[in-house]
């Protein structure tokens, strides 16, 4: 596990708060202290709460209470306590609650998936794309990971990817499988991985010996058929599923037999119930 650094936290923060908090700048505190809880209402996986609660120490306030990413935790127990000054507090409440609310529900969606998945296919990991939100990359990894899925694809440096697109270069289907054979040659320490559409289009794939075959969008009776027909080829293939594939079908996809499930979905689930309580202190 990583946690962010505070040059990315201090970007985050400088969004929300590039000057002074204009309304409690406003209001008479007299130097009050306050306590924050930040709790869940719902069950959730905890991400980011080290974020979270360093967010709060940059802004003046100390760490009461903290649970740690990755925690089971359940409806209505704290994540995370801090105290400070009145002024302080407040500019903490939303940074910290809406870090928490996306990372949270992306970690807890993840973890339900994994939960579907194992029951169906202990050996099948899930496994997220590098369709993450926006600018915020690092908080979609933390919380994926915090949830117990693995990265697909961190970024383009990372793996070897080819997509229909990457086949406009070739004049036919048969000079990209010649070319792919070519580069498994070049590529002695890393997994080549293709996608692909269509039963006869796999079919040569696995008979040419890819690494790792990506089916995108394929029906379930046809991606039997290939994990059948790879099964005895060549078993040491890899097959990813991808494609459309979220919380409330991967059970069906879990069914058969592959080595992976490539998924986007829980970049877009929304967000955790997550409220919070502040009290005066006098």
């Amino acid at each position: 596990m990583f946690n962010l650094n505070d040059n990315e936290l201090y970007k985050y923060i400088n969004e929300d708060l590039p000057f002074l908090d204009y309304t409690t700048f406003l209001q008479d505190t007299k130097d009050k202290k306050a306590t924050l809880q930040i709790y869940t209402r719902e069950d959730i996986i905890v991400s980011c709460s080290e974020e979270a609660a360093r967010i709060a120490e940059l802004l003046g306030c100390k760490v009461k209470k903290l649970i740690a990413s990755s925690t089971k935790l359940e409806k209505g127990n704290t994540i995370l306590k801090i105290k400070g000054k009145y002024e302080d507090i407040h500019k903490t409440i939303k940074l910290s609650q809406i870090l928490l609310e996306y990372s949270c529900k992306i970690s807890t969606t993840t973890y339900k998936m994994i939960e579907i998945l194992k029951s169906h296919n202990n050996s099948c990991e899930l496994l997220t794309t590098r369709k993450t939100i926006p600018f915020n990359k690092k908080m979609c990894i933390k919380a994926i990971l915090s949830g117990g899925a693995l990265p697909h694809r961190l970024g383009l440096s990372d793996s070897i990817l080819y997509f229909d697109y990457h086949r406009k270069l070739y004049n036919s289907n048969e000079q990209f499988y010649k070319q792919m054979v070519l580069l498994k040659n070049r590529l002695p320490e890393k997994r080549l991985v293709v996608e692909s559409k269509q039963l006869e289009d796999s079919i040569e794939l696995i008979n040419n010996n890819i690494d790792v075959i990506q089916l995108d969008k394929v029906d379930i009776d046809t991606t039997k058929k290939i994990i059948e027909y790879k099964n005895k080829k060549n078993s040491n293939i890899k097959i990813l599923l991808a494609g459309g594939i979220n919380l409330s079908n991967i059970q069906e996809y879990a069914k058969l037999n592959a080595d992976g499930i490539v998924t986007s979905s829980m970049y877009s689930c929304g967000m955790s119930n997550i409220g919070c309580n502040l009290k005066i202190k006098e």
